[in-house]
């Protein structure tokens, strides 16, 4: 055990969902005798006798996940959505107990699972550089020794004693990302929250990760951005519905990711239980349609007609409501997000409470031959999110290949993401 800083043995971890449905008079001809019942006792004739019926269902998030990871290793989590990636880094780091199984941790672990993980939000960004660091077990001495180092990475020093609730998402993450890597933990465990943070702030922190690694600090870090995985990290952890598929070295685990054995190939997602739904709307379907309304075969080609259709029962009429979806690639970068709220107010679809249906064209010849993952994302305007990008929205996927031009310079994929046909002309000066 000298050399292993995590090792993880039979883990694990059950949810019990809860149902609720109301059992009434389903057909007609049981309304008009509830009705005239009803009638017959002096009571609202129309009042259906309903009953609330709860049921629960056992969803295993993990299932009996097994490795050992050494000291000085840098180990990505990677998977699709709903894979369990972040149900193993909330077990590891003590959020939540395991169902069953044993996890033996070797070190101080520091973890930045999600937006204000370990802050307090009426404490000034000083206090809680100071609390995080009592909390790893380090003395006050030590926390003064890293402040500065602190401040200066976060870049957040004009707002040093500012209530850390006041700050962006953008300056939260940035100061606790500096926190966890600069007070000194043995193991450090980072989710996809530094997409978040600006281009130029998630490179530095790839940089900080890696020096942390060379100190020979454990990483464990979770990302849907294969380059960086294989930038930072020399080993992988591919979780497919709860279970590890593989385990070893890096490339290897890519690979498997991005082929069919890590991920679906499926263009259709229809709903199967309510646990999505809110309180606004219950998505029914996302699904690649062609012009007919028929679901193509994949792949699909670059010079036809497709749309992107959502379904859903539209339960309040709320204002700032807008639905769309995220375009990615297929390593995950995020290309594009469509809103059916995107042009002006008076070419948006009028949407009507009940069932909808939203249609959206995809671009010709904007995309290159590959593979591309389409995520259901919602919001209220300015106000919340009903389903924020990256937390295991509906998610479809997509492959294009052929069709990229008429011209015989550009016959088979460029090495690049988009390949977009843009008009060109000679100007005489």
């Amino acid at each position: 055990m000298d050399n292993i800083a995590i090792k993880v043995e039979n883990i694990s971890k059950k949810y019990v969902i809860n149902h609720e449905t109301t059992n009434g008079d389903d057909n007609f001809r049981e309304v008009v005798m509830a009705a005239t019942k009803n009638i017959a006792n002096n009571l609202n004739p129309w009042t259906k006798k309903q009953q609330k019926i709860k049921t629960t269902e056992d969803f295993w998030a993990l299932d009996d996940i097994n490795f050992a990871i050494n000291k000085g290793d840098k180990v990505g989590i990677i998977g699709r959505n709903g894979s369990g990636k972040s149900t193993l880094l909330k077990l590891l780091s003590r959020i939540t107990e395991p169902t069953t199984g044993k996890i033996h941790i070797n070190g101080r672990i520091a973890s930045l699972l999600e937006v204000g993980t370990g802050f307090h939000p009426e404490l000034t960004g000083r206090e809680n550089i100071f609390l995080n660091g009592v909390i790893l077990g380090m003395d006050r001495a030590e926390i003064k020794a890293k402040f500065n180092e602190i401040v200066a990475f976060a870049e957040v020093d004009k707002f040093l004693d500012t209530p850390v609730k006041r700050y962006s998402s953008g300056m939260y993450v940035k100061l606790a990302f500096s926190v966890a890597a600069h007070l000194a933990p043995e193991i450090l465990i980072v989710d996809e929250v530094l997409a978040v943070g600006d281009a130029n702030f998630q490179k530095k922190c790839l940089g900080k990760m890696d020096d942390v690694s060379k100190d020979g600090r454990t990483i464990l870090f979770v990302s849907h951005n294969m380059n960086a995985i294989e930038q930072l990290c020399n080993k992988a952890i591919l979780l497919t519905n709860g279970s590890i598929s593989y385990f070893g070295d890096v490339q290897n685990a890519i690979h498997k990711y991005l082929s069919n054995d890590g991920v679906a190939q499926n263009s259709t997602w229809k709903r199967e239980n309510n646990k999505l739904d809110n309180d606004y709307f219950s998505p029914i379907s996302v699904q690649v349609i062609d012009e007919t309304g028929a679901v193509p075969a994949m792949p699909i080609t670059n010079n036809q007609d497709y749309f992107i259709e959502i379904e859903a029962n539209v339960e309040i009429l709320h204002l700032a409501l807008t639905i769309g979806y995220c375009l990615y690639s297929e390593d995950y970068l995020p290309l594009y997000w469509s809103y059916y709220t995107d042009a002006g107010k008076e070419d948006w679809p009028v949407l009507e409470r009940g069932k909808n249906i939203l249609r959206s064209k995809l671009p010709k010849r904007l995309l290159n031959e590959g593979i591309y993952h389409i995520e259901l994302i919602a919001e209220l305007h300015l106000v919340k999110w009903l389903f924020e990008p990256r937390k295991n929205n509906p998610t479809i996927q997509i492959e294009i290949h052929g069709g990229l031009s008429e011209s015989p310079y550009m016959t088979q994929k460029r090495p690049t993401i988009l390949a977009p046909i843009l008009k060109w002309q000679k100007t005489n000066v």
